[in-house]
C-alpha cells in the first residue's frame, strides 16, 4: 500500500514563505508525475504545480514566478516552495503522485495540509 504524507503547512503573513513536502512510502517501483493541488472553501480542487520524473515542470498561472516545485527521486519526495504568499493562496494543499508499486500502477493522494495566509 502506497501512502503520501504531507508536511509544512501553517499560518503565514502575506508576503511570507512556506515549504511543503510530500513523501511517498511503500513498495514503490517508480513514481511518474507528481503534483500539488489545492482546494479553497467553496471552490473546486485545482492544479497548482506538477513535475515529471525527468524534472519538467508546469504551473498554474496564478502561482508562476512565486512557487517552485521540485522532487528528490531518491527519497520519493516532492516539494513546493511558496514565496510571496497572498491571502488568495489560502487553501488545503494536496499532494498527488502517479505510482507504480507492488499493487500495480495507480494515482495516489495525500491527506492534505492547510495553508493560511493572513495578517
Amino acid at each position: 500500500q502506497v501512502q503520501l504524507v504531507e508536511s509544512g503547512g501553517g499560518l503565514v503573513q502575506p508576503g511570507g514563505s512556506l515549504r511543503l513536502s510530500c513523501a511517498a512510502s511503500g513498495i514503490i517501483f517508480r513514481i511518474y508525475n507528481m503534483g500539488w493541488y489545492r482546494q479553497a472553501p467553496g471552490k473546486q480542487r485545482e492544479l497548482v504545480a506538477a513535475i515529471t520524473s525527468g524534472g519538467r515542470t508546469n504551473y498554474a498561472d496564478s502561482v508562476k514566478g512565486r512557487f517552485t516545485i521540485s522532487r528528490d527521486n531518491a527519497k520519493n519526495t516532492v516539494y513546493l516552495q511558496m514565496n510571496s504568499l497572498k491571502p488568495e493562496d489560502t487553501a488545503v494543499y494536496y499532494c498527488n503522485a502517479d505510482v507504480s508499486s507492488i499493487s500495480g500502477r495507480s494515482d495516489y493522494w495525500g491527506q492534505g495540509t492547510q495553508v493560511t495566509v493572513s495578517s
